[in-house]
């Protein structure tokens, strides 16, 4: 069933060359890394001795940084219910799986690229022994299956305002963790953390590319699903992941990360103000009325956040240790 105005409709359509202009931030498969290339080499004959070099600089890891690397990597993991939801909005299915239309070629190599994210995370806490797997393949487990809701529906405006916001959520989150691993004494985190942060940063460009020409074709229409979205406050990918022991893992997952500044309050409100200005939101002209009303709220937002960001993190320094079973049920 169509959910699409005619107006979305045509400008969706009407996308296939300028999509198709986008691919190139998509890296060829040769010029890619893989997993193996940041991880030990098991065909070797001293891969023990190479295994040990690799776990050594974990230890030195504290409880709190693998608690968000892990959260991190199960966010990664959870992949296959990030190219349903593409799939999903109207007008850019990839309706047999190997269609060559520009909007399903973008979907499978976007995929594609980011489906090392999770291998190499997943590939990486396996060798260090500092977690417990079966816990984080539980907790990966229960995500899938209880999936996420963007609240974008079905309407790719919706769905291109969500992914770049995520697109550039997950790059400061990466990008912060491969600072913590540096500071803690793990270059190999370190490379590993800002490579995936890298790949991050050229999806979130296209993703904001197709968004700011959805902005050119039908502002109205833009800054209406922008505002719709941003009313609702943007959902993360993995809220709904759990381990098996009670609700509250994600809001406990969250607020180390806010207190280790990998993703923070601030961070959010950082990002709404930057897509403001990329999509020139401010100096938008020939709005309707209810258009112009969402203009205006969604220039006051940013600084609204911001103002909310101190009294957040207040509340984030009282908050007591919390258990988490992907360090073996330690407090942090």
């Amino acid at each position: 069933m169509r959910i699409l105005n005619p107006k979305k409709r045509e400008v969706i359509a009407g996308m296939e060359g300028f999509v198709s202009s986008q691919l190139e931030y998509l890296k060829p498969v040769e010029e890619s890394w893989q997993p193996q290339d940041w991880l030990p080499d098991m065909t070797e004959e001293d891969w023990p001795e190479r295994v040990q070099a690799f776990r050594e600089p974990a230890k030195g890891l504290s409880d709190a940084v693998l608690v968000v690397l892990v959260g991190d990597m199960v966010t990664e993991e959870a992949l296959p219910t990030y190219q349903t939801l593409l799939n999903g909005y109207e007008g850019i299915s990839d309706k047999t799986g190997t269609d060559p239309s520009s909007w399903a070629q973008w979907t499978r190599g976007w995929t594609a690229e980011e489906n090392r994210h999770g291998d190499l995370l997943n590939k990486y806490l396996y060798l260090t022994g500092r977690v417990d797997m079966r816990a984080v393949e539980l907790t990966i487990q229960h995500l899938l299956r209880n999936g996420f809701d963007p609240r974008t529906a079905q309407d790719p405006y919706k769905g291109f305002v969500y992914t770049s916001f995520q697109e550039r959520a997950t790059k400061i989150s990466h990008k912060n963790v491969a600072q913590l691993a540096r500071t803690e004494g793990d270059e190999s985190l370190q490379g590993i953390c800002s490579a995936i942060a890298t790949d991050e940063a050229r999806h979130e460009k296209a993703y904001t590319n197709f968004m700011g020409h959805i902005f050119e074709q039908d502002p109205n229409g833009a800054v209406l699903a922008f505002c719709d979205l941003m009313r609702d406050q943007v959902v993360m990918p993995s809220h709904l992941m759990q381990d098996g022991g009670g609700p509250g893992l994600f809001k406990n997952f969250s607020i180390i990360a806010q207190q280790l500044g990998v993703y923070t309050a601030r961070h959010y409100a950082e990002i709404v103000e930057h897509l403001v200005r990329r999509w020139n939101v401010e100096h938008l002209t020939g709005l309707n009325g209810e258009a112009a009303e969402a203009q205006e709220y969604l220039c006051r937002l940013g600084a609204r956040y911001a103002k909310l960001t101190e009294r957040s993190q207040r509340r984030q320094s009282r908050v007591e240790p919390r258990q988490f079973s992907w360090i073996f049920n330690r407090a942090v």
